[in-house]
């Protein structure tokens, strides 16, 4: 990849400062994934505060080191979806119930409010809504333990 045409760097108060080849520069700008699960490190867009485009990144990967770093972190500090990787029990099974489940970010409980809250994405990944908008992340329904299996099953 061809180096970029524009340049990032923090302001004083930590946001991100988008600087165009012409020398304009927005503030607050934003990195936004256009598939934040299918495909995380490919496709983001540098958006302005009054929602306007600035520059699209085909892969994040590709970005010299300094510019990796400065959306990788933003990027970060904005998404916020633990990945379930056992469901340990749930408190019921009719809603709205309690699940104690284990994260990539550790363990944790989510309330879920009814079945609507989980989402099917492709076939094998679901999203499930907490009542706290938090979103949890299923991967791959098929990488789950057999006991994790068996308590979402009765949900789906």
């Amino acid at each position: 990849m061809s180096a970029p045409d524009f340049r990032l760097s923090r302001s004083a108060f930590g946001r991100l400062l988008f600087t165009a080849a012409d020398g304009t520069v927005s503030e607050g700008v934003v990195p936004v994934r256009a598939f934040p699960i299918s495909a995380a490190d490919e496709g983001v867009a540098l958006v302005s505060t009054d929602g306007k485009e600035l520059a699209w990144l085909d892969r994040v990967a590709e970005l010299p080191d300094d510019l990796r770093s400065l959306v990788e972190a933003e990027l970060a500090s904005r998404e916020f979806m633990p990945e379930v990787r056992r469901i340990a029990s749930v408190s019921s099974f009719a809603t709205p119930s309690t699940w104690t489940v284990e994260t990539d970010r550790g363990a944790t409980s989510l309330v879920l409010k009814g079945e609507e809250d989980i989402r099917r994405l492709g076939r094998t990944a679901l999203l499930i809504a907490d009542a706290n908008g938090i979103q949890f992340l299923v991967r791959d329904i098929q990488a789950l333990d057999r006991a994790s299996r068996k308590l979402l099953d009765r949900f789906l």
